[in-house]
């Protein structure tokens, strides 16, 4: 981490001054955490753990697209992409999916990370959780700042409040929060918050890798 800061924004100091604590208590959960300013270097910094011919797939998420990440991935040949937009049929769904929980590389942000290095995240379908808890060799975590909470009852207040419900318009869902901008706490079909998953720790020491990035992305 540069800690050169004299041509830094008080802002972006506090970020990486924020950035450099939360990364102190992911070593203590066996997490991976880097920092990088903006989201040119941490698309860098993601494809720098790639390997020729590695294995990879993602989870829904709005920041790995604004970053480039994704984009990059499909135009390069140096990959194999497991993209499970690609399947249409239930069949070719599971199909997919016994693909994608075995991959090198697993992409997704989080919808909250705590002061003390928890990840909180909620899920409909529960394929993205599922992956970060157990199945692909690599997971790698970019999130911006914003996804920063107290702890994890603020974590899943901000997911079900903040992240959720433009979520649910940007996906075509019929939800309340679609149109109520928050949470209504519903149980209808198309509920995106079916699954919530608190992260303490990586059983497998460094298996789980965050990095944090000093701007706004995502939801």
């Amino acid at each position: 981490m540069d800690n050169t800061k004299t041509k830094l924004t008080p802002k972006q100091i506090n970020y990486q001054n924020l950035a450099e604590s939360i990364i102190n208590k992911f070593n203590l959960r066996g997490i991976e955490g880097y920092y990088c300013a903006n989201k040119k270097d941490a698309n860098e910094k993601a494809k720098h753990f790639l390997a020729p011919d590695c294995t990879i797939s993602w989870g829904g998420s709005a920041t790995l697209s604004e970053i480039g990440l994704i984009n990059d991935l499909k135009k390069s040949d140096d990959y194999i992409l497991y993209d499970r937009a690609v399947a249409i049929t239930p069949e070719e769904k599971r199909e997919m999916f016994g693909k994608i929980v075995t991959v090198d590389y697993y992409f997704m942000s989080s919808n909250a990370i705590t002061l003390d290095g928890e990840l909180v995240n909620i899920d409909g379908n529960g394929n993205r959780v599922a992956c970060l808890c157990s199945g692909p060799a690599n997971v790698i975590i970019i999130a911006g700042m914003n996804k920063i909470v107290k702890n994890v009852k603020e974590g899943i207040s901000r997911t079900r409040n903040i992240a959720a419900p433009p979520n649910s318009v940007r996906l075509g869902l019929n939800t309340p929060c679609a149109s109520a901008g928050r949470c209504c706490d519903c149980m209808t079909a198309d509920c995106i918050c079916d699954q919530i998953v608190i992260t303490r720790m990586s059983r497998v020491r460094g298996r789980i890798k965050v990095i944090l990035v000093g701007e706004e992305l995502g939801y």
